[in-house]
């Protein structure tokens, strides 16, 4: 006999080797309705698979967010058989649930087009409803080769040839079997509502030096109605991509001649960024850091005394200048360093606080570039903070109070906080003593629970140098965005002997402490055109007015306006071209400027303009001074 323990703390006995379908229904009620899947051990279970020792039992239901990755696991195996019966001499490679579905690469003469996408559609829906089973077996791994060398699948004998153990699973559906761990849903027939998004180019593996794949994305659901929702929610992200509002509204481009993940700004893009920048500094100023730069290449041997040479190097650019070989810096922290280590500290000194908008550069790969969220070329709003032991909870209190302000300026009102821990039973793997970790995550711990933000421990996550805290923006429609992170490095204080002299007299290391508030000024700016969809509040929009004049006698008058409006600091421009008003109003519209003003006769007469505002409607006529006034004031308010 076996004795799982289930999550209510109650323990049953079931038959070693029963299956996990028959110890559900053995356990029958609520407990075990609705489940998927069972983890024992730390082992997830499908129900075909059968329990083999004592252990602690949690019931995977199709509810939750495990559930949703086997659903979505399943419909990829699903299409897959959809796609060999379609197309017959199909190469498979991988096909996992993603976040919010799945995807299958598939290398086959024919090129997917959008009515394939429909065609494989109604393919699954036929092969579901005719009742094909998931079937599992473990096969030695030279079965393993055997069965998929004779079925001409060249990637999975790849990929076992690649595995170190023994033994295999696979999967079948149909004609179709997979290299897969598993698990997949009981039954096929839960695979009720999916459908298939979009056709990619993939590289196996990821590497450009492989052979082009064709992937197909899906996403699938256990009912129509959250199929619907997610459709729509898809439909109003597109509307909101920023990799098609930043070219459209004059933000940004990456051409194809400088190079992927390589970012041009345009002048309006640059403005919004200036205005960034400068918020950023002059924030930093107030909360007492020191700007400083660094230089954009430094010798090798630096990054090999900060590791980075070691464990970064496929991700680095390198310069070879006549035997001396230079880096293109992937992160600003040893140059920060060098600043730090240039005299000894006393406690005195401390904290020191540096902060620099450093541009950085990093050889992603091509296939993982995405817009500006992932690029080659960014500049991070970086920081690191040197101080001592006593120090570090108003520190990481100052990162958290400034963060909150600085996403909160930008209208980020609600965000998620990750909390990585180190594994206390394995403190071989980390940098520092269990004191050091322990007094840093408790710094943490502290900054969060006193403003009493939902957030979440994840025990055993932290790097190796360090606890840290992720905070993640959630949008406009409610999607999860990486922006702040607040790391602590025991690592680097050791490499490169930072130390400090304490009151004692005594010489200590240093704690060190990197900070992004941003992430990125890329990946913010990408963050906030999908936020707002490209319609910026007035303080951000690079152009915050356009004076329309009616006909040719306004113009000058519309210029002139123009002028005093620029005299007080707002950044307006006169649309004077030989264009019908109503389609010079409608490309105002399309290009997101907060407010517009109208000049005719009346105008010209009064003193005045006729004020239409994005978001607000028609507001009618206003004298310049009033305008002027009410813009500076909603500037100022950040509104």
């Amino acid at each position: 006999m076996i004795e799982i323990a289930l999550e209510d703390g109650t323990k049953k006995k079931f038959e070693d080797g029963i299956s996990v379908a028959d110890a559900l229904v053995e356990l029958g009620g609520d407990e075990a309705g609705g489940a998927v899947a069972v983890e024992i051990g730390g082992r997830v279970l499908d129900v075909r698979q059968e329990l083999t020792g004592d252990g602690n039992m949690r019931i995977i239901k199709g509810a939750s967010d495990e559930g949703m990755d086997i659903l979505r696991h399943s419909a990829s195996h699903l299409m897959a058989l959809a796609v060999l019966e379609l197309y017959g001499d199909v190469k498979f490679a991988i096909g996992p649930s993603i976040k919010d579905g799945f995807y299958y690469d598939f290398l086959l003469e024919h090129a997917f087009n959008p009515e394939d996408l429909e065609k494989i559609e109604k393919k699954m829906v036929e092969l579901r409803d005719s009742g094909p089973e998931f079937t599992r077996e473990e096969l030695s791994k030279e079965e393993a080769l055997k069965l998929f060398s004779d079925l001409g699948q060249t990637f999975k004998v790849e990929l076992i040839n690649d595995l170190e153990a023994d033994s295999v699973s696979i999967y079948r559906l149909g004609s179709f079997v997979d290299l897969c761990t598993g698990p997949h849903l009981p039954d096929i027939a839960m695979v009720k509502a999916f459908k298939m998004l979009s056709i990619a180019g993939a590289y196996w593996r990821g590497d450009e030096k492989n052979q082009m794949l064709q992937r197909i994305y899906g996403t699938a659901f256990f009912s129509e109605n959250e199929l619907e929702e997610d459709i729509e929610r898809r439909e109003e992200a597109k509307r909101r991509d920023h990799r098609i509002l930043g070219p459209q509204l004059g933000l940004f481009e990456i051409f194809e001649e400088s190079g992927g993940g390589l970012v041009s700004w345009y002048p309006k893009g640059y403005i919004l960024r200036e205005i960034i920048e400068n918020f950023w500094k002059d924030e930093h100023r107030k909360n007492g850091y020191e700007m400083i730069m660094t230089p954009h290449i430094a010798k090798s041997g630096l990054w090999k005394t900060s590791g980075h040479y070691d464990y970064y190097k496929d991700n680095m650019y390198m310069i070879d200048d006549g035997g001396q070989e230079y880096v293109l810096k992937p992160m600003n922290c040893p140059g920060h360093i060098l600043m730090y280590k240039k005299k000894l500290h006393s406690y005195r000194d401390l904290p020191v606080r540096y902060a620099e908008l450093g541009t950085v550069y990093r050889n992603e790969r091509t296939g993982t570039l995405h817009g500006l969220l992932r690029v080659r070329g960014f500049t991070q709003d970086d920081a690191h903070i040197f101080c001592t032991p006593d120090q570090l909870m108003d520190e990481v209190d100052g990162c958290f109070e400034l963060a909150h302000f600085i996403l909160t300026s930008f209208g980020f009102e609600n965000y998620k906080v990750e909390l990585s821990m180190h594994d206390p039973e394995h403190m071989d793997k980390y940098a520092g003593s269990e004191q050091e970790w322990e007094v840093a995550e408790q710094s943490l711990l502290s900054a969060i629970e006193k403003r009493d933000i939902p957030y979440e421990k994840i025990a055993g996550e932290a790097v190796f140098y360090g606890p840290k805290i992720d905070i993640k923006l959630i949008d406009a429609i409610g999607r999860g965005w990486q922006a702040t992170t607040i790391q602590f490095d025991f690592n680097l204080p050791r490499r490169f002997n930072l130390e400090y002299v304490t009151s004692e007299g005594k010489r200590e290391y240093v704690y060190m402490i990197h900070r992004a508030l941003l992430g990125s000024l890329e990946r913010f700016i990408g963050t906030l055109t999908e936020h707002y969809a490209g319609e910026f509040p007035l303080w951000l929009a690079p152009v915050q007015i356009v004076v329309l004049p009616v006909g040719k006698d306004h113009e000058d008058y519309a210029t002139d306006c123009v002028q005093r409006l620029k005299d007080a600091g707002i950044r307006a421009e006169a649309d004077l071209r030989e264009e019908k008003l109503g389609y010079r109003i409608r490309e105002s519209e399309l290009n997101k400027i907060p407010y517009m003003a109208v000049a005719g006769d009346r105008e010209l007469e009064s003193g005045s303009l006729d004020i239409r505002s994005k978001s607000r409607g028609r507001l009618g006529a206003k004298k310049i001074d009033e305008l002027i006034s009410e813009m500076v004031d909603e500037v100022e308010r950040k509104a």
